[in-house]
């Protein structure tokens, strides 16, 4: 397929495997073939869930306005749908396009690979509006048979709470061995010294 570098600026690829027994090969002749550059190419081997991907920051740093960032699969660059949409448009907004190998329709250069971005926006947006009104109905619910939300009440006599004070007035400990042993936050290390 020709490269579009003439025409929107440069081809910059990413791609990604989750571990090392997986191999990058497909992806990159993928990449390659479709023509982007190997010196284009950025890469991490590192699950998606992880937010340090060192190859995609250095990816998303290269790209400038008039660049298409190429992928082979949207799973490739997104952690999540809502963090995929956010990404595409964050480049969409600095004027760079985005195109998915095997995923049909998700090109940004074209009208219609927008209007199914688009869409996948709506309905990422829609998604966490149905969350957020499912969340106050159940906090209304909750609320009218007398039950309010939060952590549940803690007592000084808790035992978590005397052991938090014993190791505090012994100063043998940091605030952090102490949240380690009793396996709290720092935060509810110091809400429980204000008991």
């Amino acid at each position: 397929m020709p490269s579009k570098e003439s025409k929107q600026g440069k081809l910059i690829g990413y791609a990604r495997v989750s571990t090392k027994d997986q191999d990058l090969s497909l992806q990159l002749d993928d990449l390659k073939r479709f023509g982007v550059s190997e010196r284009d190419i950025h890469s991490d081997v590192v699950s998606g869930a992880k937010d340090n991907r060192p190859g995609l920051e250095a990816c998303l740093t290269a790209l400038e306005p008039g660049d298409t960032l190429v992928v082979w699969r949207l799973d490739r660059l997104g952690r999540s749908m809502t963090h995929l949409v956010n990404t595409i448009q964050e480049l969409t907004e600095r004027g760079v396009f985005f195109k998915s190998l095997n995923d049909g329709a998700i090109d940004t250069t074209t009208a219609s690979g927008e209007l199914v971005f688009n869409i996948f926006s709506a309905l990422t947006q829609f998604e966490r509006r149905l969350i957020q009104e499912r969340t106050n109905a159940g906090l209304q619910s909750a609320r009218a048979r007398g039950r309010f939300g939060g952590r549940p009440a803690i007592s000084a006599d808790d035992p978590t709470v005397v052991m938090a004070k014993q190791m505090d007035q012994n100063k043998s400990l940091t605030v952090e061995q102490i949240c380690n042993t009793l396996k709290i936050s720092r935060a509810t290390y110091y809400r429980y010294l204000a008991l």
